[in-house]
């Protein structure tokens, strides 16, 4: 390889690094919301910045504390969902299946609501 060849490796090394350490390390901008949906159906939207206890549906207890969510609490047989790690960031989501409950994580301000016409 040319020396130019190693100049451009390492551009690129140095680029996708940096692209890599914003996504994880990255400041959240605490704006975001969390988003708990039940059997395909929003049960609620919590602001990511106000430290709360959530339950659902006697079913699961999710807590929001500085600025994360994680489920503490299922009744479910296997325990996936209250072993999954704290969500914080746009798009993360905690899944408990046997409970059908979904927790996501909603970037930006309140969510607004939409409607699909046919």
């Amino acid at each position: 390889m040319k020396k130019n060849d190693w100049i451009m490796v390492a551009a690129v090394i140095v680029i996708a690094s940096a692209f890599i350490g914003f996504h994880f390390f990255g400041k959240n901008s605490g704006n975001g919301w969390v988003e708990v949906q039940v059997d395909g159906e929003v049960y609620g939207s919590y602001p990511l910045h106000r430290e709360q206890t959530i339950e659902i549906n006697d079913t699961n207890l999710l807590t929001v504390v500085n600025g994360a969510a994680e489920m503490k609490r299922a009744s479910c047989p296997d325990q996936v969902c209250v072993h999954h790690k704290e969500i914080s960031r746009n798009g993360e989501s905690i899944i408990c299946l046997p409970n059908k409950v979904v927790i996501s994580i909603v970037d930006g301000e309140e969510p607004e609501l939409d409607a699909v016409a046919n």
